[in-house]
């Protein structure tokens, strides 16, 4: 768990990184498919990197979802940013995935934390808004694009702020506080 402290950085700037991207998608809505999709590959794919670097460098048991987490975030931001000219519906469809498959990986590390750390229902709230979102675009596909750029900006600002929170808990972890 001291790995994890160690690293809590990692956490703070895919929580940065989100904030900057919703604020980038609520301030500029008319944002066009092709800027969408490079702004979204490139978090993703930075997210994802991010994950899969904290996965190989913690020996929890919630290794595993944070490699899985990353590995899925590597391809959405590869096949975003490969593909740039996708239909609005495609771009949709591959958000969609994403937030779910990476919100569950989340959910299932947090719960994985709770024996080691406290307040790890960030990491959990973080992950289930992921895949509220997700779930949320796969229901109303057909809502549009300008509403997909609200609802992106929206969800990467929240996740954003969990993620911030997360990482200072984590930064201020003392091995064995809270266990007993």
């Amino acid at each position: 768990m001291g790995e994890l402290s160690r690293t809590w950085w990692l956490l703070l700037i895919r929580g940065l990184l989100a904030i900057v991207f919703g604020v980038l998608a609520l301030i500029w809505p008319g944002i066009t498919l092709l800027a969408l999709v490079a702004f979204f590959g490139a978090y993703a794919l930075v997210s994802g990197l991010f994950a899969l670097f904290a996965g190989f460098r913690h020996g929890t048991r919630s290794r595993a979802w944070l490699i899985v987490s990353g590995i899925i975030g590597i391809l959405a931001g590869i096949v975003a940013l490969v593909w740039p000219g996708i239909t609005s519906l495609a771009l949709l469809y591959v958000v969609a995935l994403w937030a779910i498959f990476t919100g569950v990986s989340e959910i299932v590390a947090g719960i994985e934390l709770r024996k080691v750390i406290d307040n790890e229902w960030l990491f959990i709230i973080g992950g289930a808004l992921s895949v509220i979102f997700g779930v949320l675009l796969l229901l109303w596909p057909g809502a549009g694009m300008l509403s997909l750029v609200w609802l992106i900006g929206a969800f990467a600002i929240l996740y954003g702020i969990a993620m911030i929170a997360l990482s200072l808990r984590v930064k201020n972890f003392t091995p064995g506080a809270g266990v007993p």
